[in-house]
């Protein structure tokens, strides 16, 4: 084990012996139930809000499914909505620290409904700051975008050198940055952002308009119904499966660096995976059980508005400052993700 890999053991080992209190915002979302589950299995206690807007129920039924009474006994849920200062308020009472995962996600949903994105993100993100601050909170880690770079043609992406915004949803998530860092000069309330690069994995919502690619093609697949690929295939991302991206929320919240605080990080893998290819990995993970799948070949259609052609993260950042070590490559994420579609979509 190296020893960015060691920080994380030794992050989990010590929160075991001494519990803090964690607000998760967007908690019954895809990442943020993830948070809930390594943490409630960290015996932390817990206050999860959520307004249920993209947010699922059943993400928390599953949850309690996996952790023990006691441990689900340390979760508070507050149905609420961060675009209310008094909701935001009650959320921080005595928390030690803050993940802000709440967000109205996608580039499409933006260019649709710019008003609501901004709402959501830009005024809704405020009123956490807000509260968070009064509340003395230790931490503040907050869901950056990848979508920040916009136009900046260098790969791969450093957190120093960003571009043009490219859709409405990236101006969001960059103003986020901006009011973050002037919380920092302004109230001395520090922060970190992470720049989130493609996450996928477990209770990733494969339905609705605005879903991710990757649980889309798996429902497809196994379902049977037409795959499409936006563009010619060729396309790229850098992946990043969600128990990297739990990781180094739970290591940005810790952290005793002064030098790793009002910052921004990317979380990736590092890695780049084209549509073409990231078209074969699940194929090729999903025709095992459903052979039909073997023969389906991807429908090309035209690119998206507001989508980047190349998305690449150098994460030596994250590494030197936080010990973000990730853990899982695409194809070690996809072995893990394939086991839950294929259970969670049979039928």
């Amino acid at each position: 084990m190296n020893a960015s890999a060691g920080a994380y053991a030794e992050l989990q080992a010590r929160l075991k012996v001494t519990p803090a209190t964690w607000l998760i915002t967007g908690v019954a979302g895809f990442i943020g139930s993830n948070l809930l589950e390594t943490l409630l299995k960290l015996d932390q206690k817990v206050v999860g809000l959520d307004n249920f807007s993209t947010g699922f129920q059943h993400n928390l039924d599953e949850v309690q499914s996996l952790v023990t009474p006691d441990q689900w006994g340390n979760f508070t849920f507050i149905q609420g909505d961060i675009r209310h200062p008094e909701d935001c308020a009650k959320a921080c009472s005595g928390v030690d620290y803050v993940l802000h995962e709440a967000a109205l996600g996608s580039v499409p949903r933006s260019v649709e409904d710019p008003a609501l994105t901004n709402e959501n993100n830009i005024t809704g993100f405020l009123n956490m700051l807000i509260a968070a601050r009064d509340a003395g909170v230790k931490r503040f880690v907050y869901a950056a975008s990848s979508s920040t770079y916009g136009d900046h043609p260098g790969l791969p992406k450093v957190e120093d050198r960003i571009g043009n915004p490219l859709s409405p949803y990236a101006v969001t998530k960059l103003v986020n940055e901006l009011y973050a860092q002037v919380f920092a000069r302004t109230y001395e309330f520090k922060t970190i952002g992470l720049r989130y690069f493609n996450i996928f994995g477990r209770r990733q919502d494969p339905d609705g308009a605005y879903a991710a690619v990757i649980p889309k093609w798996f429902a497809a697949l196994i379902k049977g119904e037409t795959l499409y690929i936006n563009g010619d295939g060729s396309t790229s991302r850098d992946f990043c499966y969600i128990d990297n991206c739990v990781q180094a929320n739970l290591l940005a919240a810790t952290t005793d660096d002064e030098a790793a605080l009002d910052q921004v990080y990317n979380v990736a893998y590092g890695e780049r995976t084209s549509l073409n290819e990231l078209f074969g990995l699940i194929r090729d993970r999903v025709s095992p059980a459903y052979p039909a799948a073997a023969e389906v070949e991807p429908v090309y259609r035209d690119f998206r508005v507001g989508d980047v052609l190349h998305s690449l993260a150098d994460i030596g950042k994250a590494r030197e400052l936080l010990g973000y070590a990730p853990g899982y490559s695409i194809t070690r994420g996809l072995d893990e993700a394939a086991g839950w579609y294929l259970e969670h979509l049979a039928g």
